[in-house]
Protein backbone atom coordinates (compact mmCIF):
# COMPACT_ATOMS: atom_id res chain seq x y z
CA UNK A 1 0.00 0.00 0.00
CA UNK A 2 1.31 3.42 -1.05
CA UNK A 3 0.73 6.43 1.36
CA UNK A 4 -2.20 8.94 -0.27
CA UNK A 5 0.48 11.98 0.03
CA UNK A 6 1.49 15.08 -2.67
CA UNK A 7 4.86 14.54 -4.53
CA UNK A 8 6.62 17.63 -5.86
CA UNK A 9 10.14 17.36 -7.48
CA UNK A 10 12.50 19.01 -5.87
CA UNK A 11 14.20 22.14 -6.96
CA UNK A 12 16.92 24.43 -6.25
CA UNK A 13 14.83 27.28 -7.82
CA UNK A 14 12.76 26.37 -4.70
CA UNK A 15 15.17 27.44 -2.14
CA UNK A 16 15.89 30.84 -3.68
CA UNK A 17 11.94 31.55 -3.99
CA UNK A 18 11.33 30.17 -0.02
CA UNK A 19 14.87 32.87 0.66
CA UNK A 20 12.98 35.80 -0.69
CA UNK A 21 9.76 35.21 0.79
CA UNK A 22 10.86 33.62 4.21
CA UNK A 23 14.14 36.22 4.85
CA UNK A 24 13.53 39.23 2.76
CA UNK A 25 15.85 40.98 4.91
CA UNK A 26 18.86 38.74 4.76
CA UNK A 27 21.88 39.98 2.82
CA UNK A 28 24.49 38.32 0.39
CA UNK A 29 27.56 40.69 1.42
CA UNK A 30 30.35 40.39 -2.00
CA UNK A 31 34.00 42.05 -1.98
CA UNK A 32 33.64 42.67 -5.24
CA UNK A 33 36.75 42.46 -8.19
CA UNK A 34 35.71 45.92 -8.48
CA UNK A 35 37.39 46.97 -5.38
CA UNK A 36 33.98 47.86 -3.17
CA UNK A 37 31.96 46.09 -0.82
CA UNK A 38 28.59 44.98 -2.34
CA UNK A 39 25.17 44.42 -0.72
CA UNK A 40 21.77 42.86 -2.01
CA UNK A 41 18.67 41.18 -0.14
CA UNK A 42 17.75 37.80 -1.51
CA UNK A 43 14.55 39.40 -2.80
CA UNK A 44 16.43 41.49 -5.03
CA UNK A 45 18.71 38.21 -5.82
CA UNK A 46 15.83 36.74 -7.58
CA UNK A 47 15.02 39.67 -9.19
CA UNK A 48 18.34 39.50 -10.75
CA UNK A 49 18.71 35.40 -11.20
CA UNK A 50 15.25 35.53 -13.07
CA UNK A 51 16.61 38.68 -15.34
CA UNK A 52 19.87 35.89 -16.13
CA UNK A 53 17.88 32.84 -16.63
CA UNK A 54 16.19 35.24 -19.60
CA UNK A 55 19.18 36.49 -20.61
CA UNK A 56 20.93 32.38 -20.62
CA UNK A 57 17.93 31.43 -22.54
CA UNK A 58 17.88 34.14 -25.15
CA UNK A 59 21.79 32.92 -25.79
CA UNK A 60 20.00 29.50 -26.66
CA UNK A 61 20.83 27.69 -23.55
CA UNK A 62 18.62 25.16 -23.21
CA UNK A 63 17.73 21.56 -21.10
CA UNK A 64 20.97 19.93 -20.21
CA UNK A 65 23.44 22.23 -21.74
CA UNK A 66 26.26 23.16 -19.63
CA UNK A 67 27.11 26.87 -18.84
CA UNK A 68 30.91 27.19 -17.22
CA UNK A 69 32.09 29.94 -14.30
CA UNK A 70 35.17 30.83 -13.47
CA UNK A 71 34.94 33.07 -10.60
CA UNK A 72 35.68 34.17 -6.42
CA UNK A 73 32.93 34.00 -4.24
CA UNK A 74 30.30 36.87 -4.81
CA UNK A 75 26.60 37.54 -5.76
CA UNK A 76 27.59 37.39 -9.11
CA UNK A 77 28.51 33.81 -9.00
CA UNK A 78 25.69 32.89 -6.65
CA UNK A 79 23.41 34.08 -9.56
CA UNK A 80 25.05 31.86 -11.94
CA UNK A 81 24.34 28.79 -9.91
CA UNK A 82 20.28 29.50 -9.23
CA UNK A 83 19.75 30.86 -13.06
CA UNK A 84 21.32 28.48 -14.78
CA UNK A 85 20.09 25.65 -12.80
CA UNK A 86 16.18 27.01 -12.73
CA UNK A 87 16.10 26.51 -16.05
CA UNK A 88 16.92 23.08 -16.85
CA UNK A 89 20.85 23.91 -17.71
CA UNK A 90 24.10 22.31 -15.55
CA UNK A 91 26.16 24.70 -13.87
CA UNK A 92 29.45 23.94 -14.20
CA UNK A 93 31.96 25.35 -11.93
CA UNK A 94 36.19 25.15 -13.01
CA UNK A 95 38.93 25.62 -10.27
CA UNK A 96 41.38 28.06 -11.37
CA UNK A 97 44.51 26.59 -9.86
CA UNK A 98 43.80 23.89 -12.36
CA UNK A 99 47.03 23.56 -14.94
CA UNK A 100 46.26 25.02 -18.43
CA UNK A 101 45.92 21.19 -19.48
CA UNK A 102 43.39 20.12 -17.07
CA UNK A 103 41.24 23.09 -17.54
CA UNK A 104 41.61 22.28 -21.35
CA UNK A 105 40.30 19.21 -20.92
CA UNK A 106 37.67 19.88 -18.72
CA UNK A 107 35.78 22.41 -20.70
CA UNK A 108 36.09 20.52 -24.30
CA UNK A 109 34.83 17.49 -22.10
CA UNK A 110 31.77 19.29 -20.50
CA UNK A 111 31.10 20.45 -23.89
CA UNK A 112 30.37 23.58 -22.07
CA UNK A 113 27.85 26.52 -23.88
CA UNK A 114 29.20 30.16 -21.96
CA UNK A 115 31.58 30.75 -19.68
CA UNK A 116 31.40 32.86 -17.23
CA UNK A 117 34.86 34.46 -15.88
CA UNK A 118 35.61 37.32 -13.22
CA UNK A 119 37.97 39.83 -14.27
CA UNK A 120 41.03 38.39 -12.76
CA UNK A 121 40.55 34.89 -14.53
CA UNK A 122 40.48 36.50 -18.13
CA UNK A 123 44.18 36.30 -18.94
CA UNK A 124 43.67 32.40 -18.06
CA UNK A 125 41.36 32.01 -21.04
CA UNK A 126 43.34 34.15 -23.19
CA UNK A 127 46.02 31.78 -22.71
CA UNK A 128 44.34 29.14 -23.75
CA UNK A 129 41.32 29.91 -25.66
CA UNK A 130 42.84 28.28 -28.91
CA UNK A 131 42.32 25.00 -27.25
CA UNK A 132 38.91 25.78 -26.21
CA UNK A 133 35.59 25.06 -28.36
CA UNK A 134 35.29 27.61 -30.71
CA UNK A 135 32.03 28.72 -30.62
CA UNK A 136 32.23 28.63 -26.87
CA UNK A 137 30.79 32.33 -25.82
CA UNK A 138 32.53 34.21 -23.04
CA UNK A 139 30.98 36.43 -20.55
CA UNK A 140 32.67 38.66 -18.28
CA UNK A 141 31.48 38.98 -15.03
CA UNK A 142 31.55 42.92 -14.39
CA UNK A 143 29.72 46.34 -15.31
CA UNK A 144 30.66 47.92 -18.92
CA UNK A 145 32.80 50.33 -17.12
CA UNK A 146 35.22 47.92 -15.22
CA UNK A 147 35.15 45.46 -18.68
CA UNK A 148 38.93 44.82 -19.44
CA UNK A 149 40.36 44.64 -22.48
CA UNK A 150 40.47 40.82 -23.75
CA UNK A 151 40.77 39.19 -27.10
CA UNK A 152 37.94 36.84 -25.50
CA UNK A 153 35.20 39.06 -27.75
CA UNK A 154 33.81 38.62 -24.29
CA UNK A 155 29.82 39.97 -23.77
CA UNK A 156 29.33 41.72 -20.22
CA UNK A 157 27.34 40.53 -17.66
CA UNK A 158 25.48 43.25 -16.23
CA UNK A 159 24.42 44.11 -20.57
CA UNK A 160 23.10 40.80 -20.39
CA UNK A 161 20.72 41.48 -17.23
CA UNK A 162 19.72 44.80 -18.65
CA UNK A 163 16.41 45.49 -20.36
CA UNK A 164 15.29 41.43 -18.82
CA UNK A 165 12.21 40.92 -16.50
CA UNK A 166 12.59 40.80 -13.08
CA UNK A 167 10.79 37.56 -12.87
CA UNK A 168 10.62 33.97 -14.12
CA UNK A 169 8.09 31.39 -15.01
CA UNK A 170 10.46 28.10 -13.05
CA UNK A 171 9.61 25.11 -14.97
CA UNK A 172 9.14 21.94 -12.89
CA UNK A 173 11.94 19.66 -14.07
CA UNK A 174 11.98 15.88 -13.07
CA UNK A 175 13.80 16.60 -9.74
CA UNK A 176 16.80 14.31 -11.13
CA UNK A 177 17.22 16.85 -13.55
CA UNK A 178 21.41 17.45 -13.59
CA UNK A 179 22.29 20.56 -12.03
CA UNK A 180 25.69 20.84 -11.45
CA UNK A 181 29.11 19.44 -12.45
CA UNK A 182 32.43 19.34 -10.70
CA UNK A 183 35.49 17.81 -11.69
CA UNK A 184 38.01 16.47 -9.53
CA UNK A 185 41.07 16.30 -10.61
CA UNK A 186 42.20 14.59 -7.34
CA UNK A 187 43.23 11.42 -9.24
CA UNK A 188 45.17 9.48 -12.34
CA UNK A 189 44.99 10.56 -15.26
CA UNK A 190 41.85 12.97 -16.46
CA UNK A 191 39.70 14.79 -13.81
CA UNK A 192 36.29 12.98 -13.54
CA UNK A 193 33.08 15.20 -13.67
CA UNK A 194 30.46 14.25 -10.58
CA UNK A 195 27.06 15.48 -11.93
CA UNK A 196 24.65 16.88 -9.52
CA UNK A 197 21.59 16.51 -9.68
CA UNK A 198 18.23 18.75 -8.01
CA UNK A 199 17.03 16.25 -5.97
CA UNK A 200 20.88 15.42 -4.66
CA UNK A 201 21.38 19.35 -4.09
CA UNK A 202 17.91 19.78 -2.30
CA UNK A 203 18.46 17.09 0.24
CA UNK A 204 22.06 17.95 0.48
CA UNK A 205 21.14 21.24 1.63
CA UNK A 206 18.39 19.53 3.91
CA UNK A 207 20.84 17.17 5.55
CA UNK A 208 23.19 20.00 6.20
CA UNK A 209 20.64 21.93 7.56
CA UNK A 210 19.71 19.02 10.16
CA UNK A 211 23.00 18.43 11.97
CA UNK A 212 23.92 22.67 11.42
CA UNK A 213 21.42 24.47 11.95
CA UNK A 214 21.52 24.71 15.61
CA UNK A 215 25.13 26.59 15.08
CA UNK A 216 23.90 28.98 12.61
CA UNK A 217 21.05 30.92 14.03
CA UNK A 218 18.79 33.12 11.75
CA UNK A 219 20.01 36.54 10.48
CA UNK A 220 23.48 35.09 11.32
CA UNK A 221 26.53 35.89 8.67
CA UNK A 222 28.39 33.29 7.52
CA UNK A 223 31.54 33.21 5.69
CA UNK A 224 32.04 30.59 3.01
CA UNK A 225 35.85 30.60 2.04
CA UNK A 226 35.74 27.44 0.68
CA UNK A 227 35.27 28.87 -3.22
CA UNK A 228 32.15 28.06 -4.82
CA UNK A 229 34.04 26.90 -7.07
CA UNK A 230 34.87 23.93 -5.10
CA UNK A 231 32.34 21.13 -4.34
CA UNK A 232 29.26 24.19 -4.21
CA UNK A 233 31.28 25.58 -1.40
CA UNK A 234 30.31 23.09 0.77
CA UNK A 235 26.88 23.48 -0.12
CA UNK A 236 26.63 27.17 1.58
CA UNK A 237 24.97 28.64 -1.25
CA UNK A 238 22.07 26.30 -0.77
CA UNK A 239 21.89 26.37 2.94
CA UNK A 240 22.35 30.11 3.43
CA UNK A 241 19.36 30.68 1.61
CA UNK A 242 17.60 28.05 4.05
CA UNK A 243 18.39 29.56 7.59
CA UNK A 244 18.26 33.07 6.22
CA UNK A 245 21.81 33.26 6.78
CA UNK A 246 23.58 36.74 5.76
CA UNK A 247 26.62 35.14 2.87
CA UNK A 248 29.68 37.30 3.15
CA UNK A 249 31.65 36.44 0.13
CA UNK A 250 35.04 37.36 0.31
CA UNK A 251 36.11 37.47 -3.03
CA UNK A 252 39.65 36.36 -3.91
CA UNK A 253 41.16 38.59 -0.51
CA UNK A 254 41.38 35.18 1.59
CA UNK A 255 44.98 36.55 3.84
CA UNK A 256 44.68 36.50 7.29
CA UNK A 257 44.69 40.63 7.57
CA UNK A 258 41.80 40.73 4.49
CA UNK A 259 39.35 37.84 6.17
CA UNK A 260 39.97 39.60 9.76
CA UNK A 261 38.68 43.01 8.83
CA UNK A 262 35.38 41.83 7.01
CA UNK A 263 34.72 39.34 9.23
CA UNK A 264 34.84 42.13 11.77
CA UNK A 265 32.74 44.52 9.68
CA UNK A 266 30.41 42.10 9.31
CA UNK A 267 30.61 40.52 12.24
CA UNK A 268 30.71 36.71 10.75
CA UNK A 269 29.26 34.37 13.10
CA UNK A 270 30.42 31.49 11.14
CA UNK A 271 33.56 30.86 8.90
CA UNK A 272 33.91 28.13 6.66
CA UNK A 273 37.19 26.97 4.98
CA UNK A 274 40.19 24.82 4.70
CA UNK A 275 43.07 24.60 7.50
CA UNK A 276 45.63 26.94 5.59
CA UNK A 277 43.03 29.56 5.26
CA UNK A 278 42.66 29.16 9.17
CA UNK A 279 46.46 29.64 10.18
CA UNK A 280 46.50 32.83 8.12
CA UNK A 281 43.78 34.29 10.44
CA UNK A 282 44.81 32.58 13.51
CA UNK A 283 48.11 35.35 13.54
CA UNK A 284 46.14 38.44 12.18
CA UNK A 285 43.58 37.56 15.52
CA UNK A 286 47.24 37.17 17.85
CA UNK A 287 48.48 40.60 15.86
CA UNK A 288 45.43 41.92 16.86
CA UNK A 289 45.09 41.08 19.87
CA UNK A 290 41.20 39.80 19.69
CA UNK A 291 38.82 37.71 17.84
CA UNK A 292 36.95 39.20 15.18
CA UNK A 293 33.77 40.65 16.39
CA UNK A 294 30.66 38.03 16.52
CA UNK A 295 32.59 35.34 15.69
CA UNK A 296 31.55 32.01 17.12
CA UNK A 297 32.00 29.22 14.78
CA UNK A 298 34.81 27.66 12.20
CA UNK A 299 33.73 24.95 10.32
CA UNK A 300 37.09 23.19 8.95
CA UNK A 301 37.47 20.56 5.77
CA UNK A 302 39.28 19.44 2.90
CA UNK A 303 42.41 18.26 5.06
CA UNK A 304 43.10 17.68 8.53
CA UNK A 305 43.01 20.17 11.12
CA UNK A 306 46.12 20.56 13.41
CA UNK A 307 45.25 19.77 17.12
CA UNK A 308 47.03 23.15 17.72
CA UNK A 309 44.75 25.16 15.48
CA UNK A 310 41.58 24.06 17.09
CA UNK A 311 43.09 24.37 20.55
CA UNK A 312 43.28 28.10 19.69
CA UNK A 313 40.22 28.55 18.29
CA UNK A 314 38.58 26.86 21.50
CA UNK A 315 40.17 28.66 23.56
CA UNK A 316 39.32 31.90 22.14
CA UNK A 317 35.74 30.69 22.73
CA UNK A 318 35.31 29.53 18.83
CA UNK A 319 33.77 26.15 18.35
CA UNK A 320 35.56 23.91 15.65
CA UNK A 321 33.20 21.41 13.75
CA UNK A 322 35.66 19.18 11.86
CA UNK A 323 33.73 18.12 8.68
CA UNK A 324 34.84 15.15 5.81
CA UNK A 325 33.41 14.69 2.26
CA UNK A 326 34.53 14.36 -1.29
CA UNK A 327 33.75 15.81 -4.73
CA UNK A 328 31.51 12.85 -4.81
CA UNK A 329 29.61 13.34 -2.14
CA UNK A 330 28.50 16.66 -2.68
CA UNK A 331 30.32 16.99 -0.52
CA UNK A 332 29.56 16.54 3.42
CA UNK A 333 29.32 13.28 4.61
CA UNK A 334 30.18 14.07 8.39
CA UNK A 335 29.94 16.68 10.53
CA UNK A 336 31.60 17.92 13.93
CA UNK A 337 28.95 18.88 15.79
CA UNK A 338 29.68 17.80 19.50
CA UNK A 339 27.22 15.46 21.59
CA UNK A 340 26.46 16.64 24.99
CA UNK A 341 28.97 14.29 26.72
CA UNK A 342 31.90 15.28 24.13
CA UNK A 343 31.20 18.79 25.74
CA UNK A 344 31.83 18.09 29.37
CA UNK A 345 34.96 16.07 29.26
CA UNK A 346 38.30 17.79 29.76
CA UNK A 347 39.74 20.36 27.52
CA UNK A 348 41.77 18.17 26.10
CA UNK A 349 39.84 15.21 25.77
CA UNK A 350 37.07 16.72 23.77
CA UNK A 351 40.12 18.38 21.24
CA UNK A 352 41.23 14.55 20.78
CA UNK A 353 37.29 13.95 19.74
CA UNK A 354 37.03 17.53 17.51
CA UNK A 355 40.43 16.46 16.16
CA UNK A 356 38.59 13.57 14.49
CA UNK A 357 36.19 13.64 11.14
CA UNK A 358 33.37 13.91 13.66
CA UNK A 359 29.86 11.43 12.80
CA UNK A 360 27.98 10.72 9.51
CA UNK A 361 25.04 12.94 8.67
CA UNK A 362 21.68 11.47 7.97
CA UNK A 363 21.50 9.80 4.60
CA UNK A 364 24.94 8.91 4.00
CA UNK A 365 25.99 5.36 5.00
CA UNK A 366 29.49 4.21 5.94
CA UNK A 367 31.44 1.08 6.00
CA UNK A 368 34.76 -0.27 6.17
CA UNK A 369 36.08 -3.60 4.43
CA UNK A 370 39.12 -4.99 4.79
CA UNK A 371 41.84 -5.82 1.41
CA UNK A 372 38.83 -9.17 0.55
CA UNK A 373 36.52 -6.70 1.07
CA UNK A 374 34.74 -7.74 4.46
CA UNK A 375 33.06 -5.53 6.39
CA UNK A 376 34.96 -4.66 9.76
CA UNK A 377 33.44 -3.63 13.24
CA UNK A 378 33.18 -0.10 14.15
CA UNK A 379 34.71 -0.28 17.26
CA UNK A 380 37.32 1.96 16.82
CA UNK A 381 40.09 -0.51 16.67
CA UNK A 382 39.75 -2.21 13.62
CA UNK A 383 41.07 -0.66 9.98
CA UNK A 384 39.93 -0.28 6.82
CA UNK A 385 39.29 1.64 3.67
CA UNK A 386 36.16 3.36 3.59
CA UNK A 387 33.29 3.49 1.21
CA UNK A 388 29.93 5.65 1.31
CA UNK A 389 26.45 5.41 0.03
CA UNK A 390 23.63 7.54 -0.39
CA UNK A 391 21.04 9.73 -2.39
CA UNK A 392 23.63 12.69 -2.12
CA UNK A 393 26.47 10.36 -3.57
CA UNK A 394 27.52 9.39 -7.25
CA UNK A 395 26.55 6.33 -8.85
CA UNK A 396 29.26 7.25 -11.16
CA UNK A 397 31.15 9.71 -13.18
CA UNK A 398 30.17 11.96 -16.29
CA UNK A 399 30.85 10.65 -19.74
CA UNK A 400 33.52 8.44 -17.96
CA UNK A 401 32.24 4.54 -18.10
CA UNK A 402 35.60 2.92 -17.28
CA UNK A 403 36.27 5.40 -14.00
CA UNK A 404 32.43 4.55 -13.54
CA UNK A 405 32.40 0.69 -13.11
CA UNK A 406 35.31 1.01 -10.71
CA UNK A 407 34.13 3.67 -8.54
CA UNK A 408 30.85 1.52 -7.29
CA UNK A 409 31.65 -1.81 -5.45
CA UNK A 410 29.00 -4.70 -6.26
CA UNK A 411 26.72 -3.92 -3.04
CA UNK A 412 26.19 -0.35 -4.31
CA UNK A 413 29.09 1.45 -2.53
CA UNK A 414 31.37 3.98 -3.19
CA UNK A 415 34.99 3.62 -2.47
CA UNK A 416 36.52 7.01 -1.21
CA UNK A 417 40.32 5.79 -1.39
CA UNK A 418 40.29 6.66 2.27
CA UNK A 419 41.47 4.33 5.12
CA UNK A 420 39.82 4.88 8.39
CA UNK A 421 37.97 3.36 11.44
CA UNK A 422 34.93 4.14 13.07
CA UNK A 423 34.10 4.02 16.85
CA UNK A 424 31.28 2.52 18.51
CA UNK A 425 29.51 6.15 19.09
CA UNK A 426 29.34 6.84 15.18
CA UNK A 427 33.01 9.23 15.68
CA UNK A 428 35.19 8.81 11.79
CA UNK A 429 39.09 9.05 11.91
CA UNK A 430 40.76 9.16 8.51
CA UNK A 431 43.60 7.44 8.93
CA UNK A 432 45.55 7.07 5.65
CA UNK A 433 44.75 6.87 1.77
CA UNK A 434 44.88 3.75 0.06
CA UNK A 435 46.01 5.80 -3.31
CA UNK A 436 49.37 7.95 -2.89
CA UNK A 437 47.48 11.07 -3.57
CA UNK A 438 48.91 14.22 -2.12
CA UNK A 439 46.69 16.78 -0.61
CA UNK A 440 48.21 20.64 -0.78
CA UNK A 441 46.51 23.28 1.14
CA UNK A 442 43.12 21.47 0.36
CA UNK A 443 44.03 20.54 -2.79
CA UNK A 444 44.83 16.94 -4.62
CA UNK A 445 47.95 16.20 -6.61
CA UNK A 446 48.58 13.18 -7.96
CA UNK A 447 51.88 11.39 -7.10
CA UNK A 448 51.57 9.06 -10.43
CA UNK A 449 50.87 11.85 -12.60
CA UNK A 450 53.65 13.98 -11.45
CA UNK A 451 55.98 10.63 -11.93
CA UNK A 452 54.91 10.25 -15.30
CA UNK A 453 56.03 13.92 -16.38
CA UNK A 454 59.13 13.63 -13.95
CA UNK A 455 59.97 10.18 -15.77
CA UNK A 456 59.84 11.75 -19.20
CA UNK A 457 63.22 13.40 -18.48
CA UNK A 458 65.85 11.94 -20.29
CA UNK A 459 68.19 12.04 -16.57
CA UNK A 460 65.71 10.61 -14.90
CA UNK A 461 65.52 5.97 -14.92
CA UNK A 462 63.07 6.00 -12.14
CA UNK A 463 61.40 8.09 -9.76
CA UNK A 464 58.13 8.37 -6.60
CA UNK A 465 56.49 11.08 -5.50
CA UNK A 466 55.55 11.52 -2.08
CA UNK A 467 53.89 13.72 0.82
CA UNK A 468 56.07 15.02 3.23
CA UNK A 469 54.23 17.20 6.17
CA UNK A 470 53.81 20.89 6.03
CA UNK A 471 52.52 22.91 8.98
CA UNK A 472 50.98 25.42 6.50
CA UNK A 473 49.81 23.19 3.50
CA UNK A 474 49.50 20.11 5.46
CA UNK A 475 51.41 18.10 2.72
CA UNK A 476 53.99 19.05 -0.07
CA UNK A 477 55.04 16.97 -3.30
CA UNK A 478 59.11 15.56 -2.65
CA UNK A 479 60.38 13.39 -5.87
CA UNK A 480 62.49 10.85 -5.37
CA UNK A 481 64.44 10.27 -8.34
CA UNK A 482 67.07 7.70 -9.24
CA UNK A 483 69.57 9.18 -12.63
CA UNK A 484 69.34 7.72 -15.74
CA UNK A 485 73.09 8.38 -15.77
CA UNK A 486 75.69 11.41 -14.66
CA UNK A 487 73.35 14.17 -15.23
CA UNK A 488 71.21 15.24 -12.17
CA UNK A 489 69.15 18.12 -13.26
CA UNK A 490 68.59 20.78 -10.68
CA UNK A 491 64.67 21.52 -9.43
CA UNK A 492 64.75 24.57 -11.49
CA UNK A 493 64.99 22.53 -14.41
CA UNK A 494 62.53 19.88 -13.57
CA UNK A 495 59.83 22.24 -12.96
CA UNK A 496 60.38 23.78 -16.46
CA UNK A 497 59.93 20.32 -17.96
CA UNK A 498 56.80 19.59 -15.79
CA UNK A 499 55.68 22.93 -16.49
CA UNK A 500 53.87 22.18 -18.86
CA UNK A 501 51.00 19.73 -17.56
CA UNK A 502 51.25 21.15 -13.56
CA UNK A 503 50.44 24.63 -12.14
CA UNK A 504 53.30 26.29 -9.98
CA UNK A 505 51.51 24.99 -6.89
CA UNK A 506 51.44 21.26 -8.14
CA UNK A 507 55.09 21.18 -8.41
CA UNK A 508 57.96 19.54 -5.93
CA UNK A 509 59.10 21.27 -3.40
CA UNK A 510 62.21 19.43 -3.60
CA UNK A 511 64.41 16.75 -5.80
CA UNK A 512 66.11 13.71 -3.65
CA UNK A 513 68.57 11.41 -6.01
CA UNK A 514 69.20 8.11 -4.73
CA UNK A 515 70.94 5.12 -6.18
CA UNK A 516 67.84 3.03 -6.24
CA UNK A 517 64.27 3.06 -4.99
CA UNK A 518 62.36 0.30 -2.49
CA UNK A 519 60.21 -2.63 -3.92
CA UNK A 520 57.76 -4.28 -2.69
CA UNK A 521 56.82 -8.24 -3.06
CA UNK A 522 54.98 -7.16 -6.77
CA UNK A 523 57.62 -5.41 -7.53
CA UNK A 524 55.82 -1.84 -7.42
CA UNK A 525 57.93 0.96 -5.59
CA UNK A 526 57.47 0.75 -1.97
CA UNK A 527 56.53 4.30 -0.76
CA UNK A 528 55.67 3.43 2.58
CA UNK A 529 59.08 2.17 3.23
CA UNK A 530 60.15 5.92 1.01
CA UNK A 531 58.13 7.91 3.85
CA UNK A 532 59.97 5.35 6.60
CA UNK A 533 63.67 6.11 5.19
CA UNK A 534 62.63 10.03 5.03
CA UNK A 535 60.71 10.19 7.96
CA UNK A 536 63.82 12.94 9.54
CA UNK A 537 63.31 14.64 6.16
CA UNK A 538 62.56 18.26 6.56
CA UNK A 539 61.74 20.76 3.25
CA UNK A 540 63.72 23.20 2.13
CA UNK A 541 61.41 25.85 3.84
CA UNK A 542 61.48 24.39 7.07
CA UNK A 543 65.12 23.66 7.31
Amino acid sequence: MLGMMMHRPLMISDILTYAAEAHPTAEIVSVRTEGDLHRQTYPETLARVSQLAHALQGHGIRLGDRVATLAWNGYRHFELYYAISGIGAVCHTINPRLSAEQLIYIVNHAEDKLLFVDTTFVPILEAVKDHLPKDLIYVVMTDRDHMPENSLDALCYEELLTGQPESFDWPMLDENTASGLCYTSGTTGNPKGALYSHRSTVLHALLVTSVLGSTLPEGAGVLPVVPLFHVNAWGLPYTAPLLGLNMIMPGGALDGPSLYKLMDGEKVHSAWGVPTVWMGLLAEIKAQGRKPEGFADVVVGGSAAPRSMIEAFEKMDVSVGHAWGMTEMSPIGTHGNMPNWVKQLPFDQMIDKKAQQGRRVFGVELKIVDDHGNRQPHDGKAIGELYVRGNTIVSGYFNNAEASEKAIDAEGWFGTGDIASIDSNGFLSIQDRSKDLIKSGGEWISSIDLENAAMSHPAIANCAAIAMPHPKWDERPVLIAVPAGDDRPALEDMHDHMSEHFAKWQLPDDLIWVDELPLTATGKTSKLTLRQQFADYKLPDLR
